[in-house]
């Protein structure tokens, strides 16, 4: 078991994802359905149970009253969503995404997950990232850092690449931004 593990994360607008360090590279881990991108999607099947991406999703045309989508647009708004009658805060749904991913890391690691860098747009207020680390806290976790999302995609792959040119483009084409950035 290994506590100093920290995990990133990218909460996303439509999909998320959770990686960590392997051999110094971003490791992507699968989440149950042995899929590396999980919709942000979260539903309550007909038995009542929170559901989460791909079977939230496809629920959404026929039970859109059970199935939230591209919650992480209201964090920090004090806007609440509804899903099967109950109301729930962006950051409480976001929190269920967290988890599900974190659950999923923990299962392939064979290791408890308590501490990760989280991903927000760059535009987000100083209110979305509090609201993005109280999602975080409500999954569980100990929220280490808030890295914008350029900044993450710019980690990922320019620093590798830096020695080959000299100026590199990277952009981060995701549900909700476009992010660019120039290295």
């Amino acid at each position: 078991m290994n506590n100093d593990r920290i995990v990133g994360i990218d909460l996303g607008t439509s999909t998320s994802e959770i990686a960590i360090l392997k051999d110094g590279k971003p490791y992507v881990i699968p989440n149950h359905l042995g899929d590396y991108i999980t919709p942000s999607v979260i539903g309550v099947s007909d038995d009542g149970s929170i559901i989460f991406g791909k079977e939230a999703r496809a629920q959404l045309l026929l039970k859109p009253e059970d199935t939230v989508i591209e919650v992480k647009r209201l964090m920090g708004s004090g806007e609440k969503v509804s899903m099967a009658g109950v109301e729930y805060t962006p950051e409480k749904i976001s929190s269920f995404i967290l988890k599900y991913l974190v659950d999923c890391a923990s299962e392939h690691l064979g290791e408890k997950i308590e501490r990760a860098v989280i991903t927000v747009p760059a535009y987000f207020s100083d209110t979305q990232r509090r609201a993005t680390v109280e999602a975080g806290k409500l999954a569980g976790l100990k929220v280490e850092r808030i890295i914008n999302e350029p900044t993450a995609a710019s980690l990922d792959y320019g620093i590798e690449h830096m020695k080959d040119c000299k100026n590199i483009l990277v952009y981060d084409f995701g549900g909700g931004t476009l992010d660019v950035t120039v290295l």
